[in-house]
């Protein structure tokens, strides 16, 4: 299943927090999820310093389990909000045998 995750403010953190030992240790298990294609895409937001990452997992809460994972969220400093995503059908309307 394909899942929308975008990463949401924390309210309160400031950006001291985000040590460079912090953010390499984030981007090292980054890049090793997407390798493992888990993170299918990744993104930054053009409005914002947001993440917006495409994820294959068995279900949400598959999802919720990998990004924990990542220490930017187990520090408490980023969360996501996790949209399941589905293969869009309005195609099939082009090709319908008329009745």
């Amino acid at each position: 299943m394909k899942i929308l995750a975008l990463e949401t403010e924390v309210p309160g953190i400031t950006d001291d927090r985000f040590t460079p030992e912090l953010l390499q240790k984030e981007a090292a298990l980054v890049w090793k999820l997407h390798q493992a294609g888990i993170i299918r895409e990744l993104y930054l937001r053009n409005d914002r310093q947001e993440a917006v990452l495409v994820l294959e997992c068995e279900d949400i809460e598959k999802a919720r389990i990998v990004l924990a994972t990542l220490p930017l969220v187990k520090e408490g400093l980023i969360s996501f909000d996790l949209i399941p995503l589905k293969a869009y059908p309005g195609f099939a309307r082009l090709f319908e045998k008329e009745k």
